[in-house]
């Protein structure tokens, strides 16, 4: 066989070669169950209670070194990386002979005493071993990994193999999600499951995905938000209520937005959005805490401090704040324009004040909401679903939480009125109508769910990937999404 310095060596047929070989051997290569008693990282974990003990683990080659009569190699998994030691004057001769037959990648079983080297290495001398699966591809190299980002994206499981930091960040948000739902389990909320497909879209103003079923012969669309089910079920009796799960917008790529997401909502009866500005700042703290140890994080070069209170900032305070103009007070839409070219933004013309507004808090005003921070009251046109502001009905009872520059939470107390809410529906409507395709369809049937009596409810959506953005320091949300969409290859 060449070595595989050699020009023109051939991996992927000497992996092929052995694996002939070691169907020869009359070992399956594909391997069966195998009963572990500890993971790898627990052998190191509790070194000083198992030194001397027989112990079984099993994991992937990282790497492998021969000396002649004794050989090592690294076995990784889940937990962490072990050494283990391989005598020739310990193993059936034929199973020694057979290490030659593994290669990186490869999964091994292993049985054998815990110790640690001359060099302190706590180490496992294999009495005996079993192959159980065969890598007929060389993983990526370990030091250097995948050099090309979508490379990354779009073998995730290399990335994964070879980037310790991705499996953290997973292992992170994977914490979060529990954080979120024991939090919220202990508070009495019920977790719930609304539909992922409907005929009639809501709860958000993004342009939908469209699919069709064959058998009803009808178009549906793939849900933008759980909201106006979540809120029907309030109706019906339940007080407290969640739903942590996958949305779909048919929007662009950016560093914050991923057509699917994962959305966690929670509507709370009897409260409003005061109540839940109040939970929030308790809640985030909370998860972070469960999640990575702490409130105090580092996100971008910014130091962040998540513990309460965080400042509430009404949005018309904020305009004149970071831009100098007082926005909101402005009815002709010429002037807002003018002003926005001023500071070197040119919204669309026929930007409706809505859009011009939503244009101008993200241009102007996110980005400078590094510490936590309440944006609230937040005008009508902006806010289809929120109940109005008892002192200003141009305003409503709305707030959304920032960090980092990131809009992390939206919540509002709930328009409960439903003479109010049918003429935000037709408003939205005359909006799609113009061409708006990401204003709220009319809904009757939410319609007449209110007519039956929502009570006064309080209802908050926490974009949970763009938390664990925050918690892992990744500046964009592929890189805490495990398989983000990608263009296709073409």
């Amino acid at each position: 066989m060449a070595p595989a310095s050699e020009p023109g060596f051939d991996f992927l047929q000497a992996r092929r070669d052995k694996l002939t070989r070691l169907v020869a051997a009359g070992m399956d290569p594909w391997g069966r169950a195998y009963r572990r008693t500890h993971a790898l990282g627990q052998v190191t974990a509790d070194y000083a209670g198992l030194e001397g003990c027989r112990v079984a683990v099993a994991g992937r080659i990282a790497a492998r070194r021969s000396h002649g009569k004794t050989a090592f190699c690294d076995l990784e998994d889940a937990s962490g990386q072990l050494q283990v030691y391989f005598r020739r004057d310990r193993l059936d001769t034929g199973k020694y002979a057979d290490l030659e037959l593994l290669d990186l990648g490869d999964h091994l079983g292993v049985v054998g005493r815990v110790f640690k080297t001359r060099s302190g290495e706590i180490t496992v001398e294999a009495e005996d071993w079993t192959f159980l699966g065969k890598a007929l591809r060389p993983p990526p190299e370990k030091y250097h990994g995948l050099a090309n980002v979508e490379s990354r994206y779009r073998q995730r499981y290399l990335d994964l193999m070879a980037n310790k930091r991705a499996r953290d960040i997973l292992r992170v948000r994977s914490l979060t999600v529990r954080a979120l739902r024991d939090i919220l389990d202990a508070r009495g909320y019920l977790e719930m499951d609304t539909p992922t497909m409907s005929t009639i879209v809501g709860g958000a103003n993004a342009r939908p995905f469209i699919t069709h079923h064959n058998a009803l012969n009808v178009s549906l669309y793939l849900r933008i938000a759980t909201e106006l089910y979540l809120k029907r079920l309030v109706v019906g009796g339940f007080d407290r209520v969640y739903e942590m799960g996958r949305v779909f917008r048919n929007e662009g790529v950016s560093s914050r937005h991923n057509p699917e997401y994962t959305l966690l909502e929670f509507y709370e009866a009897y409260s409003d959005y005061e109540d839940l500005m109040t939970f929030t700042e308790q809640l985030i703290p909370e998860v972070a805490r469960r999640a990575i140890g702490s409130t105090t994080l580092t996100y971008q070069g910014n130091e962040i401090r998540l513990d309460p209170p965080w400042p509430r900032i009404r949005l018309r305070e904020a305009f004149s704040r970071y831009t100098g103009f007082d926005f909101m007070g402005m009815a002709d839409p010429k002037e807002m324009h003018d002003a926005a070219a001023s500071l070197g933004l040119e919204l669309p013309l026929n930007a409706s004040r809505a859009r011009a507004l939503d244009a101008l808090l993200d241009h102007f005003v996110q980005p400078e909401l590094v510490q936590p921070t309440f944006l609230i009251d937040y005008p009508v046109e902006l806010s289809p679903l929120a109940k109005r502001h008892r002192d200003d009905p141009t305003l409503t009872c709305r707030f959304e939480a920032f960090i980092g520059g990131i809009e992390v939470a939206n919540a509002f107390s709930e328009l409960n009125d439903p003479a109010d809410q049918r003429e935000r529906f037709l408003a939205q409507a005359a909006q799609r109508d113009r061409g708006d395709e990401e204003a709220h369809m009319m809904d009757d049937d939410y319609i007449v769910a209110l007519e039956y009596g929502l009570p006064p409810t309080a209802g908050e959506g926490i974009g949970v990937d763009r938390l664990v953005m925050l918690l892992t320091d990744s500046p964009s949300i592929r890189e805490v999404i495990p398989f983000p969409l990608l263009r296709p290859r073409g």
